[in-house]
């Protein structure tokens, strides 16, 4: 991929707004989804015993960080601050990146999720969550007489 420290190069520039225009448009589904290029990035997963969530969020202070488990929908909202110079210096900025700022993203959960059972843990910039089955939705053996 080509980025130009140069305003001038302006056929680069229309080539990377071409990008961006696609990609804020492209809802195409894939293999793992709709696509959201959302902040944080999300891995989800589940056992018979709980849901897996890991929200990737490096450079988040984990005091900004809410998570919130309403009515089987589950909410992981936070803020990251910016590390560019600021305005004040007239520092000329190139390359901007990096995501700051306020985000949310909300996860449905299965039927089967505990509300009353819900675990968070950030730890080098992955926010782990793990939400337990209820004990009623975990198979069992069944002994026949």
């Amino acid at each position: 991929m080509y980025r130009s420290f140069f305003p001038r190069d302006m056929l680069a520039e229309m080539d990377r707004l071409q990008r961006d225009m696609q990609q804020a448009f492209d809802l195409a589904p894939t293999i793992r989804g709709f696509g959201s290029n959302g902040f944080p990035a999300l891995n989800v997963g589940a056992t018979p015993q709980a849901v897996e969530i890991y929200a990737f969020a490096p450079g988040v202070d984990p005091a900004t960080l809410e998570v919130k488990l309403e009515r089987g929908l589950l909410t992981i909202a936070g803020e990251r601050k910016g590390v560019l110079p600021a305005a004040e210096a007239k520092a000329a900025v190139h390359i901007n990146e990096r995501f700051e700022g306020a985000f949310r993203r909300m996860l449905t959960l299965p039927d089967d999720a505990d509300p009353e059972a819900v675990d968070a843990k950030l730890r080098d910039g992955v926010l782990r969550i793990t939400i337990r089955r209820r004990a009623s939705a975990q198979p069992r053996r069944i002994s026949v007489q």
